[in-house]
Protein backbone atom coordinates (compact mmCIF):
# COMPACT_ATOMS: atom_id res chain seq x y z
CA UNK A 1 0.00 0.00 0.00
CA UNK A 2 1.10 3.34 -0.58
CA UNK A 3 2.66 5.71 1.97
CA UNK A 4 0.22 8.07 3.87
CA UNK A 5 2.76 10.39 5.45
CA UNK A 6 1.83 14.25 4.54
CA UNK A 7 4.67 14.45 2.20
CA UNK A 8 2.91 11.58 0.34
CA UNK A 9 -0.17 12.96 0.73
CA UNK A 10 0.67 15.96 -0.74
CA UNK A 11 2.32 14.91 -3.37
CA UNK A 12 -0.22 12.46 -4.65
CA UNK A 13 -2.70 15.25 -4.51
CA UNK A 14 -0.38 17.75 -6.61
CA UNK A 15 0.45 15.07 -9.30
CA UNK A 16 -3.58 14.50 -9.92
CA UNK A 17 -4.38 18.35 -9.99
CA UNK A 18 -1.34 18.65 -12.13
CA UNK A 19 -2.06 16.17 -14.26
CA UNK A 20 -5.66 17.28 -14.56
CA UNK A 21 -4.46 20.29 -15.18
CA UNK A 22 -2.20 19.37 -18.36
CA UNK A 23 -4.54 16.95 -20.16
CA UNK A 24 -8.11 17.59 -19.15
CA UNK A 25 -9.67 20.88 -21.64
CA UNK A 26 -11.29 23.21 -19.65
CA UNK A 27 -14.81 23.61 -18.44
CA UNK A 28 -17.89 23.68 -18.48
CA UNK A 29 -17.30 20.71 -21.08
CA UNK A 30 -19.66 20.84 -23.67
CA UNK A 31 -22.15 18.62 -25.81
CA UNK A 32 -21.01 17.45 -29.36
CA UNK A 33 -24.18 17.66 -31.54
CA UNK A 34 -24.20 17.98 -35.56
CA UNK A 35 -20.43 18.71 -35.64
CA UNK A 36 -20.36 21.57 -32.98
CA UNK A 37 -19.51 21.83 -29.58
CA UNK A 38 -23.13 23.37 -27.56
CA UNK A 39 -24.42 24.24 -24.31
CA UNK A 40 -27.44 22.61 -22.73
CA UNK A 41 -30.46 25.06 -23.20
CA UNK A 42 -30.69 24.71 -18.85
CA UNK A 43 -26.93 25.98 -18.92
CA UNK A 44 -27.22 23.34 -16.10
CA UNK A 45 -23.61 21.55 -15.25
CA UNK A 46 -22.67 19.05 -13.08
CA UNK A 47 -18.97 17.74 -11.65
CA UNK A 48 -16.83 15.38 -12.66
CA UNK A 49 -14.95 13.84 -9.08
CA UNK A 50 -11.44 12.56 -9.10
CA UNK A 51 -12.26 9.10 -7.09
CA UNK A 52 -8.70 8.46 -5.54
CA UNK A 53 -8.35 12.02 -4.39
CA UNK A 54 -12.00 13.37 -4.21
CA UNK A 55 -10.94 16.61 -5.86
CA UNK A 56 -13.01 17.97 -8.53
CA UNK A 57 -11.99 17.17 -12.13
CA UNK A 58 -14.05 19.39 -14.45
CA UNK A 59 -17.65 20.82 -15.01
CA UNK A 60 -19.79 18.91 -17.16
CA UNK A 61 -22.92 19.99 -18.97
CA UNK A 62 -25.95 18.09 -18.40
CA UNK A 63 -28.44 17.34 -21.35
CA UNK A 64 -31.85 17.62 -21.21
CA UNK A 65 -34.40 15.90 -23.69
CA UNK A 66 -33.94 19.09 -25.78
CA UNK A 67 -30.47 17.98 -26.51
CA UNK A 68 -31.50 14.35 -26.91
CA UNK A 69 -33.74 15.75 -29.75
CA UNK A 70 -31.29 17.79 -31.23
CA UNK A 71 -28.95 15.61 -31.30
CA UNK A 72 -30.85 12.87 -32.94
CA UNK A 73 -32.04 15.21 -35.42
CA UNK A 74 -28.30 16.03 -36.48
CA UNK A 75 -28.16 12.49 -36.52
CA UNK A 76 -30.90 11.83 -38.79
CA UNK A 77 -29.75 14.59 -41.26
CA UNK A 78 -26.10 13.60 -41.55
CA UNK A 79 -27.73 9.86 -42.12
CA UNK A 80 -29.95 11.18 -45.07
CA UNK A 81 -27.41 13.48 -46.57
CA UNK A 82 -24.34 11.50 -46.69
CA UNK A 83 -23.95 8.71 -44.24
CA UNK A 84 -25.97 6.09 -45.87
CA UNK A 85 -24.07 6.31 -49.08
CA UNK A 86 -21.02 5.92 -47.54
CA UNK A 87 -19.18 2.86 -48.60
CA UNK A 88 -17.49 0.10 -46.51
CA UNK A 89 -13.99 1.83 -47.47
CA UNK A 90 -15.17 4.75 -46.12
CA UNK A 91 -16.25 3.88 -42.77
CA UNK A 92 -13.44 1.10 -42.76
CA UNK A 93 -11.00 4.39 -43.89
CA UNK A 94 -12.92 6.28 -41.05
CA UNK A 95 -12.21 3.90 -38.48
CA UNK A 96 -8.52 3.39 -39.12
CA UNK A 97 -8.11 6.90 -38.50
CA UNK A 98 -9.70 6.97 -35.19
CA UNK A 99 -7.60 4.03 -34.31
CA UNK A 100 -4.74 6.28 -35.08
CA UNK A 101 -5.25 9.25 -33.15
CA UNK A 102 -6.26 6.54 -30.34
CA UNK A 103 -3.07 5.05 -30.59
CA UNK A 104 -1.38 8.41 -30.91
CA UNK A 105 -2.22 9.36 -27.88
CA UNK A 106 -2.43 6.32 -26.10
CA UNK A 107 -0.45 7.09 -22.75
CA UNK A 108 -2.47 10.58 -22.55
CA UNK A 109 -5.70 8.91 -22.62
CA UNK A 110 -4.24 6.35 -19.74
CA UNK A 111 -4.00 9.12 -17.75
CA UNK A 112 -7.47 10.31 -18.25
CA UNK A 113 -9.32 7.54 -17.50
CA UNK A 114 -7.03 6.80 -14.40
CA UNK A 115 -8.38 10.60 -13.26
CA UNK A 116 -11.72 10.07 -14.11
CA UNK A 117 -12.37 6.71 -12.97
CA UNK A 118 -9.87 5.62 -10.33
CA UNK A 119 -9.07 2.59 -12.51
CA UNK A 120 -4.84 1.37 -12.19
CA UNK A 121 -2.67 3.11 -15.01
CA UNK A 122 -1.42 -0.37 -15.89
CA UNK A 123 -5.17 -1.79 -16.13
CA UNK A 124 -5.76 1.71 -18.18
CA UNK A 125 -3.69 1.33 -20.76
CA UNK A 126 -4.81 -2.37 -20.91
CA UNK A 127 -8.09 -0.90 -22.13
CA UNK A 128 -6.76 1.67 -24.20
CA UNK A 129 -5.44 -1.29 -26.32
CA UNK A 130 -7.61 -2.78 -26.55
CA UNK A 131 -10.15 0.00 -27.62
CA UNK A 132 -7.72 0.86 -30.42
CA UNK A 133 -7.31 -3.18 -31.56
CA UNK A 134 -11.57 -3.06 -31.62
CA UNK A 135 -11.53 -0.26 -34.11
CA UNK A 136 -9.14 -1.86 -35.89
CA UNK A 137 -11.07 -5.04 -36.28
CA UNK A 138 -14.51 -3.01 -37.31
CA UNK A 139 -12.38 -1.68 -39.76
CA UNK A 140 -11.86 -4.90 -41.32
CA UNK A 141 -15.27 -6.08 -40.98
CA UNK A 142 -16.93 -2.73 -42.68
CA UNK A 143 -15.61 -4.99 -45.91
CA UNK A 144 -17.20 -8.14 -44.72
CA UNK A 145 -20.83 -7.43 -44.38
CA UNK A 146 -22.67 -9.61 -47.10
CA UNK A 147 -26.25 -10.80 -47.71
CA UNK A 148 -26.83 -13.63 -49.12
CA UNK A 149 -28.83 -15.91 -51.59
CA UNK A 150 -31.66 -17.97 -51.05
CA UNK A 151 -32.21 -21.20 -54.02
CA UNK A 152 -35.59 -21.11 -55.37
CA UNK A 153 -36.87 -22.65 -58.49
CA UNK A 154 -38.28 -19.73 -60.50
CA UNK A 155 -37.37 -17.17 -58.54
CA UNK A 156 -33.87 -15.62 -57.45
CA UNK A 157 -33.72 -14.79 -53.86
CA UNK A 158 -31.25 -12.33 -52.64
CA UNK A 159 -30.68 -10.44 -49.11
CA UNK A 160 -28.50 -7.65 -47.77
CA UNK A 161 -27.93 -6.20 -44.36
CA UNK A 162 -28.94 -2.15 -44.02
CA UNK A 163 -28.30 0.33 -41.10
CA UNK A 164 -31.18 1.08 -39.13
CA UNK A 165 -30.20 4.66 -39.45
CA UNK A 166 -29.85 6.35 -35.78
CA UNK A 167 -28.47 4.30 -33.14
CA UNK A 168 -29.00 5.64 -29.64
CA UNK A 169 -26.06 4.13 -27.65
CA UNK A 170 -25.74 4.50 -23.16
CA UNK A 171 -22.29 3.74 -21.62
CA UNK A 172 -21.43 2.61 -18.52
CA UNK A 173 -18.29 4.29 -15.57
CA UNK A 174 -16.48 0.97 -15.36
CA UNK A 175 -14.54 0.68 -18.62
CA UNK A 176 -15.65 4.43 -20.18
CA UNK A 177 -13.50 5.04 -23.73
CA UNK A 178 -13.10 1.22 -24.38
CA UNK A 179 -16.91 0.69 -24.00
CA UNK A 180 -17.67 3.59 -26.06
CA UNK A 181 -15.53 1.98 -28.85
CA UNK A 182 -17.53 -1.24 -28.14
CA UNK A 183 -20.47 0.72 -29.20
CA UNK A 184 -19.27 3.25 -31.80
CA UNK A 185 -17.17 0.64 -33.96
CA UNK A 186 -19.73 -1.62 -35.27
CA UNK A 187 -22.42 1.19 -35.37
CA UNK A 188 -20.59 3.13 -37.44
CA UNK A 189 -18.77 -0.05 -39.67
CA UNK A 190 -22.76 -0.76 -40.49
CA UNK A 191 -23.17 2.33 -41.57
CA UNK A 192 -25.28 3.97 -38.55
CA UNK A 193 -25.01 7.05 -37.26
CA UNK A 194 -25.09 7.57 -33.58
CA UNK A 195 -26.39 9.77 -30.86
CA UNK A 196 -24.49 8.80 -27.30
CA UNK A 197 -24.34 9.12 -23.86
CA UNK A 198 -21.56 8.66 -21.33
CA UNK A 199 -21.71 7.75 -17.38
CA UNK A 200 -22.40 10.81 -16.19
CA UNK A 201 -19.63 9.55 -13.69
CA UNK A 202 -16.83 9.50 -16.48
CA UNK A 203 -17.66 11.35 -19.24
CA UNK A 204 -14.16 12.95 -19.74
CA UNK A 205 -11.89 10.47 -21.85
CA UNK A 206 -15.34 10.15 -24.50
CA UNK A 207 -15.17 14.10 -24.55
CA UNK A 208 -11.97 14.77 -24.70
CA UNK A 209 -11.23 11.64 -27.54
CA UNK A 210 -14.26 13.32 -29.52
CA UNK A 211 -12.06 16.78 -29.32
CA UNK A 212 -9.08 14.86 -30.77
CA UNK A 213 -10.87 13.37 -33.89
CA UNK A 214 -13.41 15.60 -34.48
CA UNK A 215 -11.49 17.04 -37.72
CA UNK A 216 -12.10 13.40 -38.91
CA UNK A 217 -15.39 12.61 -38.23
CA UNK A 218 -18.13 13.53 -41.05
CA UNK A 219 -20.58 16.52 -39.81
CA UNK A 220 -23.26 14.72 -37.28
CA UNK A 221 -22.22 11.48 -37.56
CA UNK A 222 -21.38 11.57 -34.36
CA UNK A 223 -22.95 12.94 -31.76
CA UNK A 224 -22.44 12.64 -27.66
CA UNK A 225 -24.57 14.15 -25.48
CA UNK A 226 -23.97 14.55 -21.28
CA UNK A 227 -26.07 14.24 -18.54
CA UNK A 228 -28.29 11.76 -16.11
CA UNK A 229 -30.33 8.91 -16.63
CA UNK A 230 -33.75 10.49 -16.26
CA UNK A 231 -32.86 13.63 -18.03
CA UNK A 232 -31.04 12.27 -20.95
CA UNK A 233 -30.65 8.25 -21.02
CA UNK A 234 -34.79 7.98 -20.91
CA UNK A 235 -35.42 10.56 -23.77
CA UNK A 236 -32.94 8.85 -25.48
CA UNK A 237 -34.13 5.31 -25.22
CA UNK A 238 -37.76 6.21 -25.36
CA UNK A 239 -37.08 9.12 -28.85
CA UNK A 240 -39.64 7.47 -31.33
CA UNK A 241 -36.93 8.78 -34.24
CA UNK A 242 -34.17 6.13 -32.41
CA UNK A 243 -34.88 2.45 -34.12
CA UNK A 244 -31.93 0.91 -32.23
CA UNK A 245 -30.66 1.04 -28.62
CA UNK A 246 -27.67 -0.35 -27.29
CA UNK A 247 -26.93 -0.29 -23.69
CA UNK A 248 -24.29 -1.46 -21.14
CA UNK A 249 -25.47 -1.03 -17.26
CA UNK A 250 -27.10 -2.82 -14.34
CA UNK A 251 -29.88 -5.14 -15.21
CA UNK A 252 -32.52 -3.21 -12.81
CA UNK A 253 -31.70 -0.56 -15.55
CA UNK A 254 -31.40 -2.26 -18.65
CA UNK A 255 -35.23 -3.64 -17.42
CA UNK A 256 -36.49 -0.25 -17.93
CA UNK A 257 -34.46 0.21 -21.24
CA UNK A 258 -36.81 -2.86 -22.62
CA UNK A 259 -40.13 -1.61 -21.31
CA UNK A 260 -38.84 2.04 -23.19
CA UNK A 261 -37.84 0.50 -26.49
CA UNK A 262 -41.32 -1.55 -26.36
CA UNK A 263 -43.02 1.83 -26.52
CA UNK A 264 -41.37 2.51 -30.46
CA UNK A 265 -40.86 -1.36 -31.15
CA UNK A 266 -36.91 -0.56 -30.56
CA UNK A 267 -34.41 -2.89 -31.60
CA UNK A 268 -32.23 -3.54 -28.55
CA UNK A 269 -28.76 -4.47 -27.28
CA UNK A 270 -28.66 -5.51 -23.72
CA UNK A 271 -24.79 -5.91 -22.01
CA UNK A 272 -26.22 -6.40 -18.36
CA UNK A 273 -24.87 -7.65 -14.70
CA UNK A 274 -23.21 -10.50 -13.63
CA UNK A 275 -22.57 -12.73 -10.79
CA UNK A 276 -20.40 -14.97 -12.20
CA UNK A 277 -18.54 -18.26 -11.00
CA UNK A 278 -15.15 -19.57 -11.21
CA UNK A 279 -14.27 -23.51 -10.32
CA UNK A 280 -11.23 -24.76 -9.05
CA UNK A 281 -11.05 -28.30 -9.75
CA UNK A 282 -10.04 -31.10 -8.24
CA UNK A 283 -6.42 -31.06 -10.37
CA UNK A 284 -6.20 -27.67 -10.49
CA UNK A 285 -2.66 -26.58 -9.18
CA UNK A 286 -3.27 -24.85 -6.04
CA UNK A 287 -0.71 -21.23 -7.12
CA UNK A 288 -2.39 -21.23 -10.99
CA UNK A 289 -5.41 -21.34 -9.45
CA UNK A 290 -5.38 -18.62 -7.08
CA UNK A 291 -3.12 -16.43 -9.48
CA UNK A 292 -6.12 -16.93 -12.06
CA UNK A 293 -8.61 -15.64 -8.99
CA UNK A 294 -7.46 -13.04 -8.03
CA UNK A 295 -7.56 -11.84 -11.59
CA UNK A 296 -11.08 -12.50 -11.96
CA UNK A 297 -12.43 -11.29 -9.02
CA UNK A 298 -10.08 -8.16 -8.24
CA UNK A 299 -9.14 -6.67 -12.03
CA UNK A 300 -10.68 -3.03 -12.64
CA UNK A 301 -11.55 -3.48 -8.72
CA UNK A 302 -13.91 -5.70 -8.99
CA UNK A 303 -15.92 -3.37 -10.92
CA UNK A 304 -16.31 -5.42 -13.74
CA UNK A 305 -19.48 -7.15 -14.87
CA UNK A 306 -18.07 -10.58 -15.96
CA UNK A 307 -16.24 -10.59 -12.44
CA UNK A 308 -15.42 -14.12 -10.90
CA UNK A 309 -17.40 -13.10 -7.53
CA UNK A 310 -18.53 -16.26 -6.55
CA UNK A 311 -15.24 -18.97 -6.02
CA UNK A 312 -16.23 -22.67 -5.87
CA UNK A 313 -12.90 -24.71 -4.77
CA UNK A 314 -13.00 -28.33 -4.58
CA UNK A 315 -12.79 -29.39 -0.99
CA UNK A 316 -9.93 -31.68 -2.17
CA UNK A 317 -7.48 -28.55 -2.69
CA UNK A 318 -8.78 -25.74 -0.78
CA UNK A 319 -6.51 -26.84 1.88
CA UNK A 320 -3.61 -25.65 -0.58
CA UNK A 321 -5.19 -23.16 -2.68
CA UNK A 322 -6.97 -20.75 0.44
CA UNK A 323 -4.51 -19.84 1.97
CA UNK A 324 -2.37 -19.44 -1.48
CA UNK A 325 -5.31 -17.15 -2.52
CA UNK A 326 -5.34 -15.42 0.53
CA UNK A 327 -2.13 -14.21 0.31
CA UNK A 328 -2.34 -13.04 -2.91
CA UNK A 329 -5.16 -10.57 -2.28
CA UNK A 330 -3.43 -9.69 0.79
CA UNK A 331 -0.70 -8.46 -1.12
CA UNK A 332 -2.87 -6.53 -3.49
CA UNK A 333 -1.05 -3.06 -3.52
CA UNK A 334 -4.15 -0.45 -2.27
CA UNK A 335 -3.01 3.47 -3.79
CA UNK A 336 -2.55 6.01 -5.99
CA UNK A 337 -3.83 4.49 -9.64
CA UNK A 338 -0.88 6.60 -11.09
CA UNK A 339 1.83 4.41 -9.54
CA UNK A 340 2.72 1.33 -11.69
CA UNK A 341 2.78 -0.62 -8.78
CA UNK A 342 -0.97 0.03 -7.74
CA UNK A 343 -3.17 -2.95 -7.93
CA UNK A 344 -6.45 -1.56 -6.69
CA UNK A 345 -7.34 1.95 -7.07
CA UNK A 346 -10.68 3.19 -5.71
CA UNK A 347 -14.18 2.54 -6.76
CA UNK A 348 -15.40 5.02 -9.01
CA UNK A 349 -17.70 7.09 -6.24
CA UNK A 350 -18.75 7.10 -2.72
CA UNK A 351 -22.25 5.88 -3.00
CA UNK A 352 -20.63 2.93 -5.33
CA UNK A 353 -18.44 2.19 -1.81
CA UNK A 354 -21.71 2.50 0.56
CA UNK A 355 -23.47 -0.05 -1.55
CA UNK A 356 -20.22 -2.55 -1.53
CA UNK A 357 -20.18 -1.98 2.56
CA UNK A 358 -23.82 -2.69 2.54
CA UNK A 359 -23.19 -6.42 1.00
CA UNK A 360 -20.56 -6.84 3.37
CA UNK A 361 -22.71 -5.85 6.41
CA UNK A 362 -25.34 -8.19 5.58
CA UNK A 363 -22.30 -10.49 4.99
CA UNK A 364 -21.08 -9.94 8.67
CA UNK A 365 -25.12 -10.08 10.07
CA UNK A 366 -25.33 -13.53 8.86
CA UNK A 367 -22.26 -14.96 10.64
CA UNK A 368 -20.23 -14.78 7.13
CA UNK A 369 -16.63 -15.66 7.80
CA UNK A 370 -14.20 -12.48 6.51
CA UNK A 371 -11.17 -13.68 5.50
CA UNK A 372 -9.42 -10.70 4.56
CA UNK A 373 -10.59 -6.62 4.23
CA UNK A 374 -14.27 -5.65 4.66
CA UNK A 375 -13.68 -2.53 5.18
CA UNK A 376 -11.99 1.04 4.09
CA UNK A 377 -9.48 2.94 4.76
CA UNK A 378 -9.42 5.14 7.72
CA UNK A 379 -6.05 7.44 7.45
CA UNK A 380 -4.22 9.12 4.72
CA UNK A 381 -4.80 9.94 1.04
CA UNK A 382 -6.92 6.60 0.66
CA UNK A 383 -9.22 7.98 3.48
CA UNK A 384 -10.01 10.81 1.14
CA UNK A 385 -10.72 8.70 -1.57
CA UNK A 386 -13.29 5.87 -2.71
CA UNK A 387 -11.00 3.16 -1.38
CA UNK A 388 -12.51 -0.50 -0.41
CA UNK A 389 -10.19 -3.37 0.69
CA UNK A 390 -10.13 -6.78 -1.12
CA UNK A 391 -12.58 -8.58 0.55
CA UNK A 392 -13.15 -12.21 0.56
CA UNK A 393 -15.93 -14.08 2.65
CA UNK A 394 -17.46 -17.89 3.25
CA UNK A 395 -19.95 -19.48 4.40
CA UNK A 396 -22.32 -17.40 3.21
CA UNK A 397 -26.24 -18.99 2.79
CA UNK A 398 -26.56 -19.72 -0.45
CA UNK A 399 -29.80 -17.38 -0.81
CA UNK A 400 -27.84 -14.94 0.78
CA UNK A 401 -28.08 -11.20 -1.37
CA UNK A 402 -23.91 -11.17 -1.26
CA UNK A 403 -24.19 -14.88 -3.28
CA UNK A 404 -27.05 -13.70 -5.49
CA UNK A 405 -26.89 -9.95 -6.42
CA UNK A 406 -23.99 -7.90 -7.79
CA UNK A 407 -22.01 -6.11 -5.74
CA UNK A 408 -19.83 -4.74 -8.39
CA UNK A 409 -17.26 -4.01 -5.87
CA UNK A 410 -14.15 -6.11 -4.71
CA UNK A 411 -15.88 -8.60 -2.32
CA UNK A 412 -15.72 -12.52 -3.54
CA UNK A 413 -17.65 -15.37 -2.21
CA UNK A 414 -15.79 -18.59 -1.17
CA UNK A 415 -17.80 -21.87 -1.63
CA UNK A 416 -16.63 -24.90 -0.98
CA UNK A 417 -17.78 -28.12 -3.06
CA UNK A 418 -17.27 -31.73 -3.25
CA UNK A 419 -20.13 -32.81 -5.58
CA UNK A 420 -20.08 -31.86 -9.41
CA UNK A 421 -24.09 -31.86 -10.08
CA UNK A 422 -24.72 -29.89 -6.86
CA UNK A 423 -21.86 -27.74 -7.73
CA UNK A 424 -23.70 -26.90 -11.01
CA UNK A 425 -26.82 -26.20 -9.81
CA UNK A 426 -25.47 -23.78 -7.42
CA UNK A 427 -23.43 -21.70 -10.07
CA UNK A 428 -26.04 -21.71 -12.43
CA UNK A 429 -29.03 -21.03 -9.86
CA UNK A 430 -28.83 -16.78 -9.56
CA UNK A 431 -30.82 -14.54 -12.19
CA UNK A 432 -27.41 -13.80 -14.31
CA UNK A 433 -25.35 -15.63 -16.84
CA UNK A 434 -22.52 -13.30 -18.34
CA UNK A 435 -19.67 -15.27 -17.66
CA UNK A 436 -18.33 -18.13 -16.24
CA UNK A 437 -14.29 -19.47 -15.42
CA UNK A 438 -12.33 -23.45 -14.74
CA UNK A 439 -9.51 -23.66 -13.94
CA UNK A 440 -8.16 -27.28 -14.68
CA UNK A 441 -5.81 -29.46 -16.45
CA UNK A 442 -8.49 -32.27 -17.02
CA UNK A 443 -9.44 -31.57 -20.58
CA UNK A 444 -12.40 -33.76 -20.61
CA UNK A 445 -13.70 -32.00 -16.93
CA UNK A 446 -13.12 -28.70 -18.97
CA UNK A 447 -15.58 -29.81 -21.84
CA UNK A 448 -18.04 -31.11 -19.56
CA UNK A 449 -18.35 -27.95 -17.26
CA UNK A 450 -18.84 -25.87 -20.26
CA UNK A 451 -20.85 -27.52 -21.35
CA UNK A 452 -23.33 -27.31 -17.88
CA UNK A 453 -22.57 -24.07 -16.92
CA UNK A 454 -25.02 -21.06 -18.30
CA UNK A 455 -23.28 -18.51 -19.42
CA UNK A 456 -22.39 -16.62 -22.41
CA UNK A 457 -18.57 -16.90 -21.97
CA UNK A 458 -16.71 -19.43 -20.05
CA UNK A 459 -12.98 -19.12 -19.52
CA UNK A 460 -10.87 -22.04 -19.48
CA UNK A 461 -7.20 -21.40 -17.23
CA UNK A 462 -8.04 -17.56 -17.93
CA UNK A 463 -10.32 -15.02 -16.88
CA UNK A 464 -11.51 -11.89 -18.48
CA UNK A 465 -9.76 -12.24 -21.67
CA UNK A 466 -11.94 -10.56 -24.65
CA UNK A 467 -10.07 -9.63 -27.62
CA UNK A 468 -11.98 -8.31 -30.87
CA UNK A 469 -13.79 -11.33 -32.84
CA UNK A 470 -14.62 -12.68 -29.34
CA UNK A 471 -18.60 -12.70 -28.98
CA UNK A 472 -19.04 -10.97 -25.49
CA UNK A 473 -22.66 -11.48 -24.01
CA UNK A 474 -24.96 -13.22 -21.87
CA UNK A 475 -28.01 -15.28 -20.99
CA UNK A 476 -30.24 -14.77 -18.89
CA UNK A 477 -30.78 -11.69 -17.26
CA UNK A 478 -27.39 -10.57 -18.14
CA UNK A 479 -28.34 -8.87 -21.61
CA UNK A 480 -29.21 -9.64 -25.42
CA UNK A 481 -27.26 -9.70 -28.20
CA UNK A 482 -23.20 -10.14 -28.20
CA UNK A 483 -20.68 -7.38 -28.74
CA UNK A 484 -16.84 -7.03 -29.76
CA UNK A 485 -17.69 -9.72 -32.81
CA UNK A 486 -18.48 -9.96 -36.56
CA UNK A 487 -21.82 -10.97 -35.71
CA UNK A 488 -22.13 -7.80 -33.83
CA UNK A 489 -22.58 -5.71 -37.10
CA UNK A 490 -25.82 -8.14 -37.63
CA UNK A 491 -26.86 -6.13 -34.18
CA UNK A 492 -26.57 -2.92 -35.77
CA UNK A 493 -28.41 -3.91 -39.39
CA UNK A 494 -31.93 -5.44 -40.40
CA UNK A 495 -32.21 -8.05 -43.11
CA UNK A 496 -33.90 -7.37 -46.05
CA UNK A 497 -34.87 -9.75 -48.40
CA UNK A 498 -35.20 -8.79 -52.48
CA UNK A 499 -37.13 -11.59 -54.69
CA UNK A 500 -37.35 -11.65 -58.49
CA UNK A 501 -39.45 -13.65 -60.74
CA UNK A 502 -37.70 -14.73 -64.13
CA UNK A 503 -39.43 -13.93 -66.83
CA UNK A 504 -40.99 -15.97 -68.40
Amino acid sequence: MTSNSPTDLDRVRTRHRDLASRLLPGGPLEHYVGGEWIRGTADDTFTSVNPTTGDPLVTVHEGTKTEVDRAVEAAWDAFDDHWWDSTPADRQRLLQQMANRLEREAEKFAQIEVLDNGKPITEARQDIDLAIDHLRYFAGAARNLEGKTVPHGDLHIQTVREPYGVVGQIVPWNFPLLLAVWKLAPALAAGNTVVLKPAEQTPVSLLTYVREIEDILPEGVVNVVTGFGPETGAPLVSHDRVPKIAFTGSTEVGRGVMKAAANTISDITLELGGKSPLVVAPDADPERAAETAVDAMFFNGGECCSAGTRLFVHESTAEEFVPAFLDRVRNLQMGDPLDEATDIGPQVSRAEVEKTLHYVTLARESEARILTGGGTVEEGLLAEGCFVEPTVVADVAVDSPVVQQEIFGPVEVLIEWDDYEAMIAEANDVDYGLAAGVVTNDLSFAHRISRDLKAGNVWVNTFNRLPPGQPFGGYKQSGIGREGAMETLHEYTQTKSVTMAFEE
